[in-house]
């Protein structure tokens, strides 16, 4: 039998590039080898937007279609909406009665975001929790392995740590341990050089059309340094050469070139990554286009998904509750 994989994305605005080369290109990869199941993570998205959810509906759907655009095929891989399983909340409250309040208070990514986060308010008991919603999330399918970049380590740990809590509470070896794969990402900043975020408008989106994506990366932040065309660049440092490196990584070292010598000016240099970025986006953007003429078809792919999620989900809930006695 193959080993199982849960992951899943909070639908809080369109995805971008970061997102495809972060995660969804491995998530393509992953589903030939792995038993995945891929999440809308709503809930999640509930905890940081709850003051404003009217874009989550369109949302969902929009990200669900990006994922079948990139190559998620609901025949190999179990895609569902995470609220459409309501024993992902109700193995959260159980977990929430054992995790000690010390263990989430010293989450690194939660300091973060209470730190970094002004816009809204996070100091909240459901945000505190976050973690042992992902660890619910995870263990409800008693995953193997989960995929996460280096930042999101201690998440995992927290999830090992609460498996380990509940069967050493029930006395009974429920859950397993998952362990990590991680994630091996290009570096892809912002349009700015910041990470690329919604929230910081920097983002190129994988719907976004061929005038925005020109628009867009002809905007990019360059290298501060080169005034003049003659004036020679800092490829090493320069935002605009590391997506060479992720879209055209068969041009990288004749870019390097052009930009050490002051070959070519950083208006062509941006035209050329612009056009690649669009004929990377092209056959996505075309099955988008197919996808979104049919609903019902996305409808019944998430029934169908919802179903086979709440099978594995309603075996493991049998188990928790008659090992607690609830």
């Amino acid at each position: 039998m193959k080993k199982r994989i849960l992951s899943g994305m909070r639908p809080t605005g369109k995805l971008h590039l970061g997102h495809l080369v972060g995660a969804l290109d491995n998530w393509v990869k992953l589903q030939e080898e792995y038993d995945c199941f891929f999440m809308v993570a709503d809930w999640h998205a509930f905890m940081s937007e709850y003051e404003n959810t009217a874009e989550l509906p369109e949302n969902i759907i929009d990200n669900v279609v990006d994922w079948l655009s990139v190559g998620i095929d609901p025949d190999k891989s179990t895609v569902f909406i995470q609220s459409h399983i309501p024993e992902h909340a109700e193995l959260h409250v159980i977990f929430s009665c054992i995790t000690p309040l010390g263990l989430l208070e010293r989450c690194p990514t939660y300091k973060e975001q209470m730190r970094e986060v002004k816009a809204r308010n996070l100091n909240t008991y459901g945000f505190l929790g976050y973690p042992v919603l992902q660890a619910a999330d995870i263990l409800l399918y008693k995953s193997d392995k989960v995929p996460v970049g280096q930042d999101q380590l201690p998440h995992l740990e927290l999830t090992r740590q609460v498996a380990r809590l509940f069967n050493n509470l029930s006395k009974k070896e429920i859950f397993p341990f998952p362990d990590a794969i991680l994630t091996k990402t290009p570096k892809l900043l912002g349009l700015d050089g910041r990470k690329m975020s919604k929230s910081y408008l920097n983002t190129i989106n994988l719907s976004d059309s061929p005038e925005v994506i020109m628009r867009k990366v002809s905007a990019m932040f360059t290298d501060p340094k080169r005034i003049k065309l003659s004036d020679k660049g800092h490829p090493d440092t320069c935002n605009v050469f590391s997506y060479y490196s992720v879209f055209m990584p068969q041009i990288k070292n004749e870019v390097y070139d052009w930009c050490l010598d002051a070959k070519k000016g950083c208006t062509e240099c941006k035209k050329m990554l612009a056009l690649a970025i669009i004929e990377k986006l092209a056959p996505i953007q075309e099955k988008r286009k197919s996808l979104l003429k049919d609903k019902a078809a996305l409808k019944k792919i998430l029934d169908e998904g919802a179903k086979k999620a709440a099978g594995v989900a309603s075996g493991t809930m049998k188990e928790v509750r008659k090992a607690v006695n609830l």
